[in-house]
């Protein structure tokens, strides 16, 4: 068997998150996320050890940790299971099969549907992560997108040196590595994997692999982070 492309550890540090567990027997990264609503019935107990304020909405499958807010008009529909010393900001929506680690912010009109969060994750304003994976203190800032799915609903592959990698997923958005930074309003496309500290300018349209430590100030204008 060939060595995987985009193993979970090139990209996240398992130590940051209480769910490493998910990662075992797995090659390429992405082959957590059907596995995600598997591994929530199995090992979540819904109870809420965190505070509410006003009256949020929240299902009957959610696990909240402690420290964390809950604001009014978050809704919270589940199955998900929410860290310690969390913000769950007004107008968040999370969806189902989702995993948000410690210390972390979705904030109002954000968006959080079958996605894996390790720790220290903000998804502050106006965001929309769908199936995805992303690492310790990613920052996603106002407006970003990481898209999902092909407008022709094609199964999603991402496209290497040696040629062409298939996830095998028709929904995958992206992987994104512990401490990458994406500027305001922009796109990530279906199938993007994105290393450790890079950095996406704003308004920056990406799709395909952006190394560790690079930044892309468009599309086609990478070039290494020194800082």
């Amino acid at each position: 068997m060939s060595a995987p492309y985009f193993p979970s550890t090139d990209y996240i540090d398992l130590k940051q998150t209480d769910h490493a567990a998910i990662f075992h027997g797995v090659a390429e990264a992405w082959e957590i996320l059907p596995k995600l609503a598997q591994y929530l019935e199995a090992h979540l107990v819904p109870a809420n050890f965190g505070r509410t304020i006003g009256d949020p909405a929240i299902g009957k499958n959610v696990y909240i940790g402690r420290g964390t807010v809950i604001e009014p008009g978050a809704f919270i529909k589940g199955p998900a299971w929410i860290g310690p010393n969390c913000q769950i900001r007004h107008g968040a929506y999370i969806r189902e099969n989702v995993i948000i680690g410690a210390d972390s912010v979705i904030g109002n009109s954000s968006e959080i549907k079958n996605s894996f969060l390790c720790n220290g994750c903000q998804i502050p304003h106006f965001n929309y992560v769908g199936d995805s994976i992303l690492g310790a203190k990613v920052h996603l800032a106002a407006g970003v997108i990481v898209s999902n799915l092909k407008l022709n609903g094609d199964f999603i592959t991402i496209r290497i040196d040696e040629g062409i990698v298939s996830t095998g997923l028709r929904k995958f958005g992206a992987l994104i590595g512990d401490g990458a930074e994406v500027g305001c309003n922009a796109v990530i496309n279906p199938g993007s994997v994105i290393g450790r500290r890079a950095l996406i300018y704003p308004g920056v349209s990406w799709r395909g692999v952006l190394p560790a430590n690079s930044i892309a100030k468009t599309a086609d204008h990478v070039f290494e982070r020194r800082s």
